[in-house]
């Protein structure tokens, strides 16, 4: 694909793939950063794209982004209302923010950066090994192991996800 493919589909599903995001996410504003993130992923993977599965690949894409980012609110959700039921568990001056940065220092730094990409930005174990140049299966176990110790540090199994 080149720059005019990828001219052509931004003005071709920039209004559909709006559409398609809004209905799932029923807030504009967000419908919105979701297409600027998609086509800003077709952007950066230009060369990896047929232009004839362009459209495909937007919606697949805004697809799974609205995936990630009621994942990562349904985490967000979890942890808050763990920390109001456990906080006395808590070090008293120790904010959220606070216990999660120690627990993520802990982490060797290649599943430190992995658990970041994937809880926080939301890529994908495809996406990950692409970036990182692992293979996918070694994602995985790293980011098992990540979870894992940070569960162990926080202290409830269920709240890493």
């Amino acid at each position: 694909m080149d720059i005019n493919d990828y001219n052509r589909l931004v003005r071709m599903h920039s209004n559909a793939l709006l559409r398609f995001t809004l209905r799932l996410v029923r807030d504009r504003d967000e419908a919105k950063d979701l297409v600027q993130e998609a086509f800003l992923r077709l952007w950066m993977n230009v060369d990896g794209v047929d232009a004839s599965k362009g459209r495909s690949y937007l919606f697949t894409t805004a697809r799974n982004l609205v995936i990630d980012r009621k994942r990562r609110r349904k985490f967000l959700v979890h942890f808050e209302s763990w920390h109001h039921d456990h906080h006395a568990c808590l070090q008293p001056a120790a904010g959220v923010k606070e216990v999660l940065d120690r627990a993520m220092d802990r982490l060797p730094p290649h599943q430190r950066r992995l658990l970041q990409l994937r809880a926080i930005e939301g890529h994908s174990y495809k996406e990950l090994a692409a970036r990182t140049g692992m293979d996918m299966a070694r994602v995985k176990v790293y980011l098992h192991r990540a979870r894992k110790a940070v569960q162990t540090h926080i202290g409830d199994p269920g709240l890493v996800v």
